[in-house]
């Protein structure tokens, strides 16, 4: 029996580490260098695991199931009501077709490590599905992934540990190549060669996204609701799905799994949103801050259970799936991108995307100084949160999930 200084039928306790945690996870990675390096996910997970391990609280509790099933697909909606299709494919130009096959490379990458260390790793068929949706959109993939497939907390912390100490590394990775006598020499690289020229107002359009908005109790209102609508239809709908289509053959059981999956659903629904109200639902401030957060209680809950001793011991295999994956990526990001005559800066970005999300991308598209691609890389990688869900689930159902 578990024996915990805070008992776990303590709900209100336990709701007010849990946001705590998350709030200090992210005021660490804003105002400090080491939070940003470390990233407030991960130190979220360290401080719950920290709690768990030492004591505190308790490895299981009512309170972190709610967290499991009721949050994590209220903030889904919140993180894609900027996922306007057609905005998407209007403004990420040339960006958007190096992006697709670099996010090809994240799925090739996923089957052949996971046929490579299948046998080496217990139950690698629930990290594949995480790792290829947090490698085509970011964290917010990797969390319906392990909620659609039932991950244990142990696992999940393994597997975020590995991805993010193995994202870190090529992120180093491609901002060396981005200065390699080797990639100067064999691809094109416009920006790289005038730094100066700024002429498509990417400046201020980076600008825009990254400074502080107003929020209204209209926005908080608009935000919670239609959020709070997408996932009851959502879940609705999923089930009538798995309950209609038998699961007779190969062909139907891949229909069913995939209609029949409520994270499939939400992303699919709030797309559809995004995409026909781009004005309305776009504009919603606030959304992508609230949503953020949650997931930051998210990643403090699933450090909750969490083994010292498991991420240790687990977590080196787990990286060197997450770097088969990632060599993948970028093997057909560098050789499609050379074939198609897509420039250094423009492949470079895109794989970031993949592998790290829009921020990432943004952040080293600012930090470079190529502001064309600013913009297009925000745009590029918010479509990354719509294809990670459904990448994730596919190669799940694929490996009969």
């Amino acid at each position: 029996m578990n024996h915990s200084l805070i008992s776990a039928d303590n709900t209100w306790a336990l709701f007010a580490i849990l946001a705590g945690i998350a709030a200090l996870a992210v005021y660490l990675e804003q105002k400090t260098r080491i939070g940003s390096k470390v990233t407030g996910c991960v130190m979220a997970l360290i401080f719950a695991m920290v709690l768990s391990n030492t004591g505190i609280i308790p490895l299981d509790a009512a309170a972190y199931d709610f967290v499991w099933s009721y949050i994590i697909p209220l903030a889904i909606p919140m993180l894609l009501f900027n996922a306007d299709v057609k905005r998407i494919g209007r403004e990420s130009g040339r960006l958007l077709i190096i992006y697709l096959i670099s996010g090809i490379g994240t799925v090739a990458g996923g089957i052949v490590a996971y046929n490579l260390l299948k046998g080496a790793i217990a139950d690698l068929g629930l990290v594949l599905p995480m790792m290829i949706g947090t490698y085509t959109g970011g964290s917010v993939n990797l969390v319906a992934m392990s909620d659609a497939y039932n991950v244990g907390g142990e696992l999940v912390s393994s597997s975020v540990v590995a991805d993010n100490l193995l994202m870190a590394l090529y992120f180093f990775a491609l901002i060396a190549a981005a200065g390699s006598k080797f990639f100067l020499k064999h691809y094109r690289h416009p920006l790289i060669d005038d730094l100066n020229k700024n002429s498509d107002g990417g400046a201020e359009g980076a600008a825009t996204f990254w400074t502080p908005k107003e929020v209204s109790l209209k926005d908080i209102a608009m935000c919670i609701a239609l959020s709070l609508i997408i996932v009851a239809v959502s879940v609705k709908v999923s089930s009538i799905f798995a309950a209609l289509i038998p699961t007779s053959n190969f062909v139907l059981s891949l229909i069913n799994g995939l209609l029949g999956n409520q994270y499939l659903i939400i992303t699919t629904l709030t797309m559809l949103v995004a995409t026909l109200f781009p004005r309305q639902v776009g504009n919603i401030a606030g959304a992508q801050e609230i949503g953020t957060y949650l997931i930051h209680i998210f990643f403090a809950v699933i450090g909750v259970p969490a083994s010292i001793y498991m991420i240790v011991t687990k977590a080196p295999l787990l990286l060197l799936f997450c770097a088969i994956i990632v060599f993948v990526n970028m093997l057909f990001s560098f050789v499609f991108g050379k074939l198609l005559k897509f420039s250094l800066e423009e492949i470079i970005i895109s794989s970031n995307a993949n592998i790290g999300g829009p921020t990432t991308a943004a952040a080293m598209a600012i930090a470079k100084g190529w502001n064309a691609l600013i913009v297009p890389a925000i745009l590029v990688g918010t479509l990354g949160y719509v294809l990670g869900n459904y990448y994730g689930i596919f190669a799940g159902t694929m490996i009969g999930l």
